[in-house]
């Protein structure tokens, strides 16, 4: 499930938290200062973030502001003074939301439920490549046109996300053949690249000697899309 880092200095609190939140499936890590969760920042990567605003070294506002400078995971602040100037002050630290001391677990639960459901609803929407009726998911690796599935090998598609992601760029053939294949392309036959733009263009083309995804820029190399929108 989720990588979650807890900063909060009351250990029972904390403790508490970690235990239902593992019952949930989530990783979850307790810091018990201001350094601690610092600590745990520069080393690990986390997915959500529950911030105590009062710690016996620091203040979780300063702490939001730290990590937003490497991390755009949510945060949750947990805070026995939920005074609109505090919060305030949370919200432009780069908070995404407040639970107010005591609180109930079931709804710190459901906060966090609903935090992680929007940044995968998030991530879900920009792991799609749209280009007209050609959609692109990178998450799934599957292209589909008007709808339906196009069968690729796995150096297609990978040839073809590549051009997507640099929509309206022209790029070389040995750029092409260097990332796509991964290596020199003094030891690999232009031809290669040929042929998979070739293969490319009869299954995403309606008329692949007219292309207009793919297409031939003479001397140079390919351009993806250039009169797409």
């Amino acid at each position: 499930m989720a990588n979650i880092l807890i900063v909060e200095d009351d250990h029972t609190l904390n403790k508490g938290i970690q235990i239902a939140l593992k019952k949930d499936g989530h990783e979850a890590v307790g810091a018990y200062s201001f350094f601690e969760g610092v600590e745990f920042l520069v080393k690990m990567q986390f997915d959500l973030f529950l911030l105590d605003i009062n710690l016996p070294d620091g203040n979780g506002i300063a702490f939001c502001k730290k990590l937003r400078e490497k991390s755009s995971s949510p945060v949750l602040f947990l805070t026995a003074n939920d005074t609109e100037e505090e919060m305030l002050k949370g919200y432009e630290a780069g908070c995404d939301d407040y639970i107010a001391k005591p609180f109930s677990i079931a709804v710190l639960r459901k906060k966090i439920q609903v935090l992680l459901k929007r940044v995968n609803s998030e991530q879900k929407k920009n792991s799609i490549l749209q280009f007209g009726d050609l959609e692109i998911d990178r998450e799934q690796m599957i292209v589909k046109k008007s709808g339906e599935e196009v069968h690729l090998t796995g150096k297609e598609y990978s040839l073809l996300e590549y051009l997507a992601l640099r929509q309206g760029k022209v790029l070389t053939r040995k750029v092409l053949l260097e990332q796509v294949w991964d290596v020199d392309s003094n030891f690999i036959d232009e031809n290669t690249l040929s042929v998979h733009v070739r293969r490319l263009r009869q299954k995403l083309e309606k008329d692949p000697k007219n292309p207009v995804y793919i297409v031939t820029v003479f001397g140079i190399g390919y351009i993806f899309g250039k009169e797409l929108p």
